[in-house]
């Protein structure tokens, strides 16, 4: 049980030095609010238009993709490494593996998912 106190005692004094480093940020600083304060600011040009404009679904999936196959690729770079010790049955996992990534691409591109309209 003295395990789980450890824990919660940590948590408590955790957050409670965060909370009490809001608070004194909040005595400290000076608080003069004005209109341009509000403004989006983005790439030193004033925003034109309301900010609540709907974006295709296409644009978020095409992103997640790229993640998806970035990460992947990541994958590769230490089998790349390590390719030497490895020998021949990392050689054919990692050519499954691949495999696998070229299925996925080529569902991805056959579904019209990697059109960018």
């Amino acid at each position: 049980m003295s395990e789980y106190l450890a824990v919660l005692i940590f948590i408590v004094v955790g957050a409670g030095m965060v909370l009490f480093t809001f608070f004194l940020a909040r005595l400290l600083r000076p608080h003069n609010p004005y209109p341009e304060k509000n403004v989006n600011y983005e790439c030193a040009e004033l925003p034109i238009g309301s900010s609540w404009i709907k974006f295709h679904n296409r644009y978020y999936i095409f992103a997640l993709i790229f993640v998806i196959f970035d990460v992947e690729a990541v994958f590769l770079f230490p089998w790349a490494v390590a390719y030497g010790q490895l020998g021949l049955y990392a050689l054919v996992e990692m050519v499954i593996f691949i495999f696998i990534l070229l299925f996925g691409l080529l569902y991805a591109w056959k579904k019209g998912v990697l059109k960018w309209a």
